[in-house]
């Protein structure tokens, strides 16, 4: 008698459709690879991967992020939809804005491509779910989000993650990467401090 292994899934376009659909009630647009449209359950903000990190490290501890993809050297954060119009006021308001940060966003009408489910295997590059949604579990209310002046994010009172804060966070951390990356020793031009 042959023992059967069970080995993880390799998805086909098809079933990973399928996965996004009825397990997670999520919209896909046809063609090779699938592709999520942003702007009806979420928007994305697009970031370097290594500011990425370190924005995961900050808000894992503070639990103020929604699911979480990579692809390539781009880590993509999903927030409340329509968030991807109010980022160029919001970095206005908090002084970040005319500054490169390498800082995209997918809204409305736009496409992410979509990582295959967890514990499925993906093609070599392709994207990831670092941080998946929940089947069965409503990805709208764990999406950073504009909260009412005056009320914190928490999940204690029932109140989205703070999208004020976590652009904030986003923006210091992609400043930093970009400081660290053009401040290696073949490329040293510019001090990290001033005397």
């Amino acid at each position: 008698m042959a023992l059967t292994v069970p080995h993880p899934r390799t998805p086909s376009d098809g079933g990973i459709a399928q996965w996004y659909e009825y397990e997670l009630g999520w919209a896909t647009a046809g063609g090779s690879p699938v592709r999520l449209p942003t702007g009806l359950r979420f928007d994305v903000l697009e970031l370097p991967a290594d500011a990425g990190a370190a924005v995961l490290r900050r808000t894992d501890s503070a639990g103020t992020a929604g699911p979480v993809a990579l692809m390539g050297h781009r880590m993509r954060l999903l927030v409340a939809a329509g968030s991807a119009d109010e980022l160029p006021g919001l970095l206005d308001w908090l002084q970040w804005g005319g500054i490169a940060l390498g800082l995209t966003t997918i809204g409305a009408g736009g496409l992410m491509t979509a990582p295959p489910p967890p514990g499925w295997f993906g093609s070599r590059g392709a994207a990831v779910w670092l941080r998946p949604p929940v089947p069965g579990r409503e990805v709208e209310p764990t999406l950073p989000t504009l909260n009412p002046f005056g009320r914190s994010a928490g999940t204690d009172g029932g109140i989205s993650p703070d999208l004020v804060r976590l652009v904030d966070t986003v923006a210091t951390e992609c400043h930093r990467a970009r400081l660290l990356r053009t401040n290696t020793p073949r490329a040293n031009t510019q001090p990290l401090a001033f005397s």
